[in-house]
């Protein structure tokens, strides 16, 4: 039976204690890790989950409880064997990366080596050989200040897998790192993960890192709030048949991360009140669409990922219905990009002989969405509402009211019901046009 590479007992920490100003950071928290685990410990700043990684790297001693690494308790150990301990079993990535200016590359990564007295030669060679692993090895003789810090954070996590530990921390390893960055740095450590088969442990609050992760502690308040399984990933934490259940709560968990179980609860609920599809296809229909948007399906491609089977990552929509989401996705798309060249044209002041085009082009596709007639007198009214709406000059809620109000008191005697649709959809082109 395969047992835990990290467990954790009770562990409390507490600042302060017995002072007016007593704080604790750990609530008493248990948990277990396995070996070769991707495990992200995700809430907001001052959850504790930074407090509980340092508890586990050996440098923070609980208040109270007991935590395991391998079978033993780290802070049992005298300072020759935690220093052992946390050379050759633990490495660490910071969010700041923590390279010495005055050192190369290549010294930074061979820092711990210089340290436990390794040959200058056989550091070199190590350290090349992860340098060249991250892409980083052209840099092995400039001082890390002269590098990116996409390139900083690869030399940092060269620097901690130096010692071939067992297991891998990672504090905000991509906090200050731009979006290339990150996903390069983030590809790294799955690939040590699955590849090196090493355990993984990140700390982060940012919720698009979640799909790494075989499970996520969510915390809040010094405690584990709740452990989410990841359903996309085979598990290695092992339980009998009937102990754990992934239902549609923890796959919510996934989409709201920081919703609390309650919240989550109304939200399947509601789900169930009002939506023909469940979260699992929501999910995966978002995913679809998403990807449509970027460009990256054709019009047919679409229709055809909408189609297919949940097992096979789709989200399963009839074929009528496929086809009737990829029109109406394409009209959203079309007048979104209209809505945007008539904000951009009037903030810039530019006259253009296409704007009165684009407002009929919005007020048709809002009239025809919403199975509304109106009669030739009341046009230019309504062209008139649309772009006090989307030149901001009235709310959402203004334009509603204006739509119900009597076409005698400056409005268009639309029906309560239908006015609130096509103001539901207007806002829908807007919201789109405003992220284009």
């Amino acid at each position: 039976m395969l047992e835990p590479i990290i467990r954790v007992n009770n562990i409390k920490v507490v600042y302060n204690e017995g002072k007016a100003n007593e704080y604790y950071a750990l609530r008493g928290e248990s948990l277990e890790i396995y070996p070769k685990e991707y495990i992200i410990l995700f809430g907001p700043s001052g959850c504790g989950k930074s407090t509980l990684l340092y508890s586990l790297l050996g440098i923070l001693p609980p208040s109270s409880g007991e935590i395991l690494v391998k079978g033993e308790n780290p802070y049992k150990y005298n300072v020759k064997k935690m220093v052992q301990f946390q050379r050759s079993t633990v490495g660490i990535i910071f969010q700041s990366f923590n390279l010495i200016p005055s050192l190369s590359v290549m010294d930074n990564v061979a820092l711990p080596l210089i340290f436990a007295d390794v040959p200058r030669r056989e550091r070199d060679v190590r350290s090349m050989k992860l340098l060249k692993q991250f892409g980083v090895d052209q840099q092995a003789y400039k001082r890390s200040t002269d590098l990116s810090g996409g390139q900083q954070q690869r030399v940092a996590v060269a620097r901690s897998l130096i010692n071939d530990p067992e297991i891998l921390f990672a504090d905000e390893p991509v906090g200050n790192l731009d979006s290339v960055s990150s996903d390069q740095v983030m590809g790294m450590l799955e690939e040590i993960n699955i590849k090196q088969q090493k355990t993984v442990i990140l700390v982060t609050h940012d919720a698009k890192l979640l799909p790494y992760a075989h499970r996520v502690y969510h915390m809040k308040d010094g405690g584990v709030e709740r452990e989410v399984i990841n359903p996309e990933k085979k598990q290695i934490k092992q339980t009998d048949p009937g102990t754990s259940i992934l239902s549609e709560i923890e796959k919510l968990a996934r989409i709201y991360p920081y919703a609390s179980p309650e919240e989550l609860r109304v939200k399947s609920i509601v789900n169930f009140l009002t939506q023909d599809i469940g979260f699992d296809q929501i999910e995966k229909l978002e995913r679809t669409v998403g990807q449509f948007i970027d460009g990256k399906l054709t019009n047919e491609g679409f229709v055809d990922r909408l189609m297919r089977r949940v097992e096979e990552g789709g989200p399963e929509i009839p074929k009528n219905n496929a086809a009737v989401f990829e029109e109406k996705l394409n009209i959203v798309l079309k007048e979104a990009r209209e809505i945007r060249s008539y904000r951009d044209n009037f903030t810039a002041k530019v006259a253009s002989p296409r704007q009165a085009e684009r407002i009929a082009g919005v007020r048709e596709d809002v009239l025809r969405e919403c199975g509304i007639a109106l009669p030739p007198e009341h046009i230019a009214r309504m062209d008139e509402l649309l772009k006090f709406r989307i030149r901001g000059f009235i709310q959402s809620e203004d334009f509603r009211r204006r739509l119900e109000a009597p076409y005698e008191n400056d409005g268009m005697g639309i029906p309560a019901e239908t006015a609130r649709n096509a103001t539901w959809y207007l806002e829908k082109l807007i919201g789109q046009g405003m992220y284009l």
